[in-house]
């Protein structure tokens, strides 16, 4: 193991490759303590002392940002723009043709839909950036301090230039990340995106356990740390399972030449829809709650009952209803994005188009057939699977008294333990076409 890691550093192409990619991850944790303009850095510094948990309604963007949003830095928005733009428009190829042309285009195609999200971006950048600089504003950034002067004078101007200003600064930060993401994809190692995104939340690891060991003890802290080694075991162990259907190509003749005949197999991942279904969820969720925060009743004015409702049984994770509730989203979304992501008609005529079959399947509908019921079956197992490691925060914040960024568990372990796999095999990959062994015998 020592001496495949020494290898990856005594190969001058790779060792320049990683160091490109840990020099932007370095300016990306920079940026997020640099605070935006007119942004009262002593006030938000005492804010984030006084709660221990961050707010409700922006629990997966900090958590996406590294902690840089509650912190209103110049990189407050993080990748999550960039995040919820790839979504939107992967879900349009179902609503709009035009996008699923260009996706079937080829490398043309798809270069145009990069150029579509990356517009997207920019404009949920400043969607969200002025969200953020509104709730900043009003003192609702931090709801258990809400009234007292620190965390109601966050920000030092209030005029029309300096909004401008703020919201100017967290898109184009929101830019440059965007442009990180792309530079570490093309001369680094790994995803950029998803490089940046395991950064974000593993830059939170050390403080969420630091806050379990002062306040429940060592013991406590040190169960912590075996249940999430054996969580993160079981994470690879599903992440990497797959049900392998074969496929059989017929032989044809073109020439003197003989093509097809060979053996091959078609790979239905266990969990296909990633953590897509958890944020779905998240987002989803929060809803409720960010419409109970904008109808607040005056001061000395009860509020209405479907507020309080909320209030009571929506606003945190640690309520049965909430936990049910999410856990049945998850499921349903996994569904959904899986139905989405994969067709199986598409599949069986790709299949019947170049001479494949499944062995005992006719080709043509019956093999689509075929194909959508093992998707449904395996991916109910998948479905649970997600439902239950996202619960496994608020799970934690009932027993342990730890924030929602749990990090053993939720969207955290997932893109964690994903990201991690995926940048291993690409060290893997390049060690083997150069030493002709991989990082692992």
């Amino acid at each position: 193991m020592f001496r495949a890691v020494a290898r990856i550093f005594r190969t001058p192409d790779l060792r320049k490759k990683i160091g490109f990619t840990l020099a932007l991850i370095a300016l990306f944790r920079l940026g997020s303590f640099i605070p935006a303009p007119f942004v009262n850095f002593g006030n938000v510094q005492a804010c984030l002392a006084a709660n221990s948990g961050t707010s409700g309604l922006y629990e997966l963007v900090n958590l996406f940002s590294g902690g840089a949003l509650l912190q209103l830095s110049i990189f407050a928005l993080g990748i999550m723009p960039y995040i919820t733009a790839s979504i939107i428009v992967q879900l349009l190829r179902v609503v709009i043709p035009h996008f699923d042309t260009l996706y079937k285009e080829g490398q043309s195609g798809q270069a145009r839909l990069t150029q579509y999200t990356r517009y997207l971006t920019i404009a949920l950048g400043v969607l969200q950036s002025t969200t953020l600089i509104t709730v900043a504003r009003s003192g609702a950034l931090f709801p258990s301090s809400t009234g007292t002067s620190a965390c109601s004078a966050l920000i030092t101007n209030s005029a029309w230039y300096a909004i401008l200003l703020m919201v100017i600064t967290m898109t184009a930060g929101t830019g440059l990340i965007m442009w990180m993401g792309e530079l570490i994809t093309e001369r680094g190692i790994g995803n950029g995106m998803s490089i940046l995104i395991f950064t974000s939340i593993a830059a939170r690891f050390p403080g969420s356990l630091w806050a379990i060991n002062q306040s429940k003890g060592f013991e406590t802290f040190l169960f912590v740390i075996l249940m999430g080694v054996v969580i993160m075991g079981l994470v690879v162990y599903v992440e990497q399972s797959q049900r392998r259907i074969p496929v059989q190509y017929a032989k044809r003749m073109v020439g003197r030449r003989t093509y097809g005949g060979n053996n091959t197999y078609i790979p239905i991942k266990v969990n296909m829809a990633g953590v897509v279904p958890v944020i779905f969820a998240s987002s989803l969720l929060y809803l409720p709650a960010l419409i109970a925060q904008f109808n607040q009743p005056a001061p000395g004015k009860a509020p209405a009952a479907w507020v309080t409702w909320i209030t009571d049984n929506l606003r945190t994770g640690d309520n049965p209803l909430y936990m049910a509730l999410y856990f049945l989203l998850i499921v349903g979304f996994t569904y959904f994005y899986v139905a989405i992501t994969f067709n199986p008609e598409e599949v069986a005529d790709n299949m019947k188009k170049y001479g494949g079959f499944i062995p005992g399947i006719r080709a043509g509908r019956p093999t689509a057939e075929y194909l959508d019921y093992v998707l449904t079956r395996v991916t109910l197992p998948g479905s649970l699977y997600l439902g239950l490691i996202a619960l496994v925060p608020l799970i934690a914040l009932g027993l342990f008294g730890a924030n929602q960024n749990f990090p053993f568990g939720g969207a955290s372990i997932l893109i964690i333990v994903g990201v991690g796999l995926e940048t291993v095999k690409q060290i893997d990959s390049q060690l083997q076409q150069r030493h002709y062994e991989g990082l692992l015998r």
